[in-house]
């Protein structure tokens, strides 16, 4: 068996393994996560992508090991601005925090789908039309100035072409109705809102695709690394999701250093027939800018609780 069946086996087994304690033992009955229990997942799924990271190495080298490493560090930066999308889904549809895990498992599910879809197709097109990297670096370069200098995102799910034609074909209850997605009304099959919340979070994470997949394929084109570094990134997303809406206020710079990065790995992507970049400085840059702008807004952030007399704690619970 060769080295690539042998990653290819372990990731299956490490992620199967780890869904199901997570998804169905852990958080089998739905609550309300808090931030120890957030903080816990979290750090396991880290240390779970870095004790992955140690056997790429081992089985396939330095170099796929690093590629893997940028990989997974740019998208869980990417992932951060995703979750605030997501808090204000969940705020606009009023979803009670004890229901928001269910929502999140199943978006989970979707994603694994869907990136792996969308990570066939974007490696497919590069390689048959060359053209295509500097269509998605132009991408990168565009959503990285316009997340910087475009202010505030605003959820308007009305205007969501699923949430139009699911209105338009499928009854929606006003009210949520335990944990369901579907309950029978009358004899006839209606939606919840959770369902509703569910069709715009997996919606989005199709438009989160576009920036991620291209951002990933600027490091390396090999699917494995592409696929294996998006999904431990994803898994982990509930826990952090829960980790951040705890703590969202300390972060005001954090959006424009995931903008910076974008617009960095858009540029790798255009010049990268005239220029190469070694791999470790972008790594060394991705992180360099991720914890500048971390630092910062924690500093600033102290400096403006210090003026204005206030304690610097946020909202309790997620949404």
């Amino acid at each position: 068996m060769s080295n690539d069946s042998i990653m290819w086996l372990a990731f299956a087994a490490v992620i199967a393994g780890m869904f199901f304690l997570d998804l169905f033992v852990f958080n089998k009955k739905s609550h309300e996560i808090h931030f120890r229990e957030a903080l816990t997942w979290t750090l396991v799924w880290v240390g779970l992508a870095v004790a992955f990271n140690a056997g790429v190495w081992c089985y396939l080298g330095k170099a796929k090991a690093l590629e893997f490493l940028t990989g997974y560090v740019i998208e869980e930066s990417l992932s951060v601005d995703n979750l605030f999308v997501f808090i204000m889904i969940f705020s606009y549809f009023g979803i009670a925090a004890k229901q928001q895990p269910r929502i999140l498992k199943w978006g989970i599910i979707g994603a694994l789908i869907l990136r792996g879809i969308f990570i066939v197709v974007g490696i497919g097109l590069i390689e048959r039309f060359h053209w295509m990297v500097y269509l998605f670096g132009a991408i990168l370069i565009y959503t990285g100035i316009s997340m910087a200098f475009g202010g505030d995102e605003k959820i308007e799910p009305e205007k969501n072409l699923l949430v139009r034609l699911l209105r338009k074909f499928l009854p929606i209850t006003k009210k949520v109705r335990g944990d369901s997605f579907f309950i029978k009304r009358c004899g006839i099959l209606a939606a919840t809102p959770l369902f509703l919340t569910l069709v715009v979070v997996e919606s989005s994470d199709v438009i989160f695709a576009v920036d991620s997949i291209p951002a990933v394929l600027a490091v390396t084109r090999d699917p494995f690394i592409v696929y294996s570094s998006n999904i431990f990134a994803i898994m982990g997303l509930r826990s952090l999701y829960y980790l951040l809406a705890h703590v969202m206020g300390m972060f005001a710079y954090l959006k424009l250093g995931v903008s910076c990065i974008l617009v960095f790995v858009g540029g790798k992507m255009l010049l990268a027939d005239l220029v190469e970049v070694p791999l470790y400085f972008s790594l060394g840059m991705i992180v360099g800018v991720l914890g500048i702008s971390v630092l910062a807004s924690v500093v600033i952030q102290g400096k403006g609780n210090g003026k204005d007399g206030s304690d610097g704690k946020t909202g309790g619970g997620a949404g």
